[in-house]
């Protein structure tokens, strides 16, 4: 069976000065799953492995909290079970923070399998 990836691309603004209200293309849910997550260094080799907790999750991204901090633009490898599908994909963190003793990092997918993004889809719409 061939293997399909799709890519995320999120054109880029016009207009710098422009004030964004609203970046986020898709609603989020609440959710708290387990994951792994592999960091990936600027080569594109991998580095620390690590679990986390999904906090909640859209059509192109997921908020995951860590107890390990992650720098933003951080490519990351993860693997997350939706409905008894594991689903491999990579992510770029948007944005970092530090909530009480953990860490939490926004991310944007940047590339999944077709049937990857299928059990995504499936799972969100569980979730409405």
């Amino acid at each position: 069976m061939k293997q399909i990836d799709f890519l995320f691309h999120r054109p880029p603004l016009e207009d710098k000065k422009m004030i964004r209200t609203e970046q986020r293309q898709f609603k989020r849910y609440e959710t708290r799953q387990l994951l792994d997550y592999l960091v990936m260094d600027e080569q594109g080799n991998p580095g620390e492995y690590s679990m986390a907790t999904t906090l909640d999750v859209s059509c192109d991204g997921l908020r995951l909290e860590t107890v390990q901090p992650i720098e933003p633009n951080t490519t990351l490898k993860i693997t997350m079970e939706l409905e008894d599908t594991l689903v491999d994909l990579e992510a770029k963190t948007t944005n970092t923070g530090k909530r009480q003793e953990k860490y939490v990092a926004g991310v944007n997918f940047i590339r999944m399998s077709k049937d990857g993004r299928r059990a995504l889809v499936r799972y969100i719409d569980t979730l409405q």
